[in-house]
């Protein structure tokens, strides 16, 4: 058996699922697919799996499910539907009312599985309309040791985004998307599936009948074709890692920026559907966030600021800083003169940037590649950064007036739950601390994304569909290589992962059908 392949038998020519992509949904529809009994392969371009799934924190927007009810959370299918009316813009209703009723039933059935355990997790939704929860609804795998799992899992779970782009290794504990990649996939080989990595998906093909059940892929000895007798699953990402896909399809920020992993989610398997007559839709865009710059030209994906404030190239705030990470990249997205951005605060952490950013990366290399700039005034911040310097220190005795006030007259900072949901402050609003401790900082932003959110038109079972609406016999699709159900919308934590989940789910379902 080659080492690239893990499973119960050497890559064969046929198999009753082929599931394209590794991460959350693809192999929640690679799990359920092996434990129904039928073969099951997963093909991963790369040597490790689990995609940007791994690097999450591993929350999934999967409302009305027991794990909310073990809670006491007030979370129903009817309040998410609630929510959801009142957050997405033209909704596709059929594919909405799918996903709200997948998720108790994919939840109930993935807990019933030994190996996968869910539980509640406090993080705020994004927007202020009925039907949200307070504190969220979201759930989350419960962390897993390493050694508690299949040894082949631990061999080829890709690490946490610190230690992955660092080219470490993983840790002992799994927990978030670590977590759920790790037991999906120790379902998977259980359950008799074959996981071949190194494997990289190259096209699709019709037979005769006008199913599409081959699959092209460029593997570690050459090309071969799989055929899959019940249906194939791409979940295989979007085109992040494209700056000509991204540019064709007007998709802001750059490949330099996405949190994907390196080398990964170029596209091509969405342009070999759409070659056999799929329909697309890139309208949603992508799942963006303010992105720290690093050293070497990436972003990363940053949240949860504590203090500071983020300016234009003019010198200017232009929104609130304490936003849903998708809306403040939105903002940021607005105006050519946002990116890049600076982010300003000062040493009260130590000189430590006051946010989550995942990696951070060391302040003493941001300083010396001048992604950072230091200086003991607000003015000579200013200048170093080249901004200019009354326009900056305006802004900042500005915004500190409004820490005196706890009013941010501008923006509105701290004032829903989620402007609080990571602040520490102790004046009035402590969603605003003041940036007022010598020396002062100034960070350098990028528009990030944690993938783009376009691509095949789907059905509420999964199935893709031509241009006349009509479902392709033979081919699925569910996570960022689809169109989004929630459109150009982010909803709350894990709501990328909840969608690719229960709609991976559904496809297999339907697979069963035939």
């Amino acid at each position: 058996m080659s080492d690239s392949v893990v499973g119960a038998a050497p890559l064969q020519q046929e198999y009753d699922v082929v599931v394209v992509g590794s991460g959350g949904g693809a192999l929640t529809g690679a799990a359920l697919a092996a434990s129904a009994g039928l073969s099951t392969l997963v093909l991963e371009r790369t040597a490790l799996i689990g995609g940007t799934s791994a690097y999450s924190g591993g929350a999934c927007w999967l409302p009305g499910t027991d794990v909310q009810q073990r809670a006491g959370l007030p979370d129903s299918t009817e309040g998410a539907r609630q929510y959801l009316a009142a957050v997405l813009d033209e909704p596709d209703q059929d594919r909405v009312e799918a996903l709200l009723t997948q998720a108790p039933k994919l939840v109930a059935q993935l807990e019933a599985d030994p190996l996968m355990e869910f539980e509640w997790i406090p993080f705020a939704e994004y927007y202020d309309a009925p039907g949200r929860v307070p504190m969220g609804r979201s759930i989350q795998p419960k962390n897993v040791r390493r050694d508690e799992l299949d040894e082949r899992v631990g061999a080829i779970l890709r690490p946490p985004v610190e230690r992955d782009r660092a080219g470490g290794t993983g840790r002992s504990t799994l927990s978030g998307g670590q977590a759920l990649i790790g037991r999906l996939a120790a379902i998977v080989l259980r359950d008799g599936g074959t996981i071949a990595t190194g494997h990289h998906v190259t096209g699709l093909r019709r037979n005769e009948a006008g199913r599409v059940d081959v699959v092209l892929v460029d593997g570690p000895d050459g090309p071969v074709e799989v055929t899959a007798r019940r249906g194939i699953l791409v979940a295989a990402g979007g085109f992040e890692g494209s700056n000509e896909r991204r540019a064709a399809h007007g998709t802001p920020g750059d490949a330099a920026w996405t949190m994907a992993p390196r080398g990964t989610n170029t596209g091509e398997i969405i342009d070999a559907a759409a070659a056999l007559g799929a329909a697309t839709d890139f309208s949603g865009e992508g799942w963006f966030c303010p992105g720290l710059q690093q050293p070497d030209g990436s972003g990363t994906f940053t949240l949860g600021f504590r203090s500071g404030l983020m300016v234009d190239q003019t010198g200017r705030r232009y929104g609130n800083e304490c936003l849903p990470y998708d809306r403040f990249g939105r903002v940021m997205a607005a105006s050519e003169d946002r990116v890049p951005s600076w982010f300003v605060f000062d040493s009260r952490e130590g000189g430590r940037l006051p946010a989550i950013a995942m990696p951070e990366g060391d302040p003493a290399e941001h300083l010396e590649a001048g992604t950072w700039v230091q200086a003991d005034s607000i003015a000579d911040l200013a200048r170093t950064a080249g901004l200019d310097a009354g326009v900056l220190t305006a802004t900042v005795e500005r915004f500190n007036g409004f820490t005196a006030t706890g009013v941010d007259e501008d923006f509105g900072r701290g004032v829903d739950e989620y402007d609080t949901f990571f602040a520490g402050g102790t004046g009035p609003n402590k969603a605003l601390t003041p940036v007022d401790q010598p020396p002062y900082f100034a960070a350098k932003f990028v528009l990030s994304d944690l993938g783009t959110k376009g691509g095949l038109v789907t059905d509420a079972d999964g199935r893709v569909l031509d241009a006349a609406g009509q479902p392709i016999p033979g081919l699925y699709a569910a996570s960022n290589s689809t169109a989004s159900v929630f459109g150009s919308a982010y909803p709350g934590p894990g709501a990328p992962l909840g969608a690719a989940m229960a709609f991976a789910s559904l496809a297999v379902e339907d697979m069963q059908r035939d």
